[in-house]
C-alpha cells in the first residue's frame, strides 16, 4: 500500500528498477546514472520522511504493515506466555498480555493488538478493548507487581470500544480504576506508543514512570477525524485538526507529555521490523536499568509528580 506522498518515491523506484535491469557491469555511464538516481532517491526519502505533517504522521500510523504489539513481543522474548482472561467476565482479545523473557530478564507486556485481515480485525475489535479488557490489562499488572517484575505496555488503539454493551459493563470506570491503580504500582512501569495512542482507550494503560512514542505514532485525547466531525460537521478538515491537536512525537516531546522518541527507521517501523523491535527492546533494557535503581516509593513519588506536572493551571 502506498500513501499519497510516498508515490513520488515510489516512481523514481520503479524508474531504478527499470535502470539496474537494462544495466550491464561494463557500461559506466549507466551504472553512473543508476548510482544518481539512488541518492536522489536516498535523499527525497529524507525530505520527505523528515517533513511530514501531522496527518501524514497518523496515516504512515495507521499502516496495514506496520507492526503491532504481538510482533515487537515475539521478536523482542524469547519465551512469552500470553495469559488470559479477566475472571469476570470474558478475555478481551482486543487486549493482550502475558510475561516474557528478553536477554534473561522476565518483563510483563501487555498492549492492544489489531488484526491485519478482515477476520483477525473482527477477533481483535480493530483493537478497540472492551471494559474485561482493560480489566485484563490491571489483573496482568497486578500480577507482575507480586512478583516483582517490570510492566511494558504497548498502545496502538484508535480508542475503547464505545458500543452499548461496553458502556454498560463499565467502560469508564475500568478504565479510570486503571488509571488509579498504575499510579500506585511498586514495580517499573514504561509505556510504549507504537502506533494510534487515542483518548481514554490509551490512557487506560499509558500510566508509566516513562512514556515513549515511536517516530511515526501520535497521542491525542480524540481522532482528527472525529475532532474534525465535532468542530466542522465534516470529515473534510481532518488535516487541519491533525495540525491543531498537536498530536505527534515531535509536538508531545515540545510540551513535556511524553519522556523521549524511539526513532523509526526511514520510511516507517514496517520497512525494517526487525531492526525496529531490536530498537523498541534496546530502549527497554536501557530504561528498565535505569529505573530498577530508583526505590519503590520514591518511584510511585515520581510517577505521580509526572502526571500532575502536565498542563496549565491557573486559581
Amino acid at each position: 500500500m502506498l500513501l499519497d506522498f510516498e508515490k513520488p518515491i515510489a516512481a523514481l523506484e520503479a524508474k531504478l528498477g527499470d535502470m539496474q535491469s537494462l544495466a550491464s557491469d561494463s557500461d559506466k555511464e549507466v551504472q553512473a546514472a543508476v548510482k544518481a538516481l539512488e541518492k536522489k532517491i536516498l535523499d527525497l526519502k529524507k525530505e520527505t520522511f523528515q517533513n511530514l505533517t501531522g496527518w501524514q504522521r497518523v496515516q504512515l500510523s495507521r499502516h496495514p504493515d506496520r507492526p503491532y504489539t504481538l510482533d515487537y513481543i515475539y521478536e523482542i522474548t524469547s519465551d512469552f506466555i500470553e495469559i488470559h482472561g479477566d475472571r469476570t467476565v470474558a478475555d478481551d482479545k482486543a487486549m493482550v498480555g502475558g510475561f516474557g523473557t528478553i536477554e534473561g530478564q522476565t518483563f510483563m507486556l501487555i498492549g492492544q493488538q489489531k488484526g491485519r485481515n478482515t477476520k483477525q480485525r473482527q477477533l481483535r475489535n480493530f483493537g478497540m478493548a472492551n471494559p474485561e479488557g482493560y480489566r485484563k490489562a490491571l489483573r496482568l499488572m497486578k500480577m507482575a507487581e507480586k512478583f516483582n517484575k517490570p510492566i511494558i505496555t504497548f498502545i496502538d488503539t484508535p480508542g475503547a470500544f464505545p458500543g452499548l454493551e461496553a458502556e454498560e459493563r463499565g467502560q469508564g470506570e475500568a478504565i479510570a480504576r486503571n488509571l488509579k491503580e498504575m499510579f500506585g504500582l511498586k514495580v517499573p512501569v514504561i509505556c510504549i506508543v507504537i502506533g494510534e495512542g487515542a483518548s481514554g482507550g490509551a490512557l487506560g494503560i499509558g500510566i508509566g514512570d516513562r512514556v515513549l512514542m515511536l517516530e511515526n505514532s501520535w497521542y491525542s485525547v480524540i481522532s482528527p477525524e472525529n475532532c474534525s466531525t465535532i468542530l466542522w460537521r465534516s470529515w473534510d478538515y481532518k488535516e487541519q485538526a491533525a495540525e491543531l491537536l498537536k498530536l505527534t512525537a515531535k509536538d508531545m516531546s515540545t510540551l513535556k507529555l511524553v519522556d523521549g522518541i524511539i526513532r523509526e527507521p526511514l520510511g516507517g517501523a514496517h520497512t525494517d521490523v526487525k531492526w525496529m523491535a531490536h530498537e523498541v527492546k534496546r530502549v527497554i533494557l536501557e530504561t528498565t536499568a535505569e529505573l530498577q535503581k530508583i526505590n519503590p516509593d520514591t518511584l510511585i513519588e515520581q510517577r505521580i509528580d509526572k502526571f500532575c506536572s502536565m498542563g496549565v493551571v491557573r486559581e
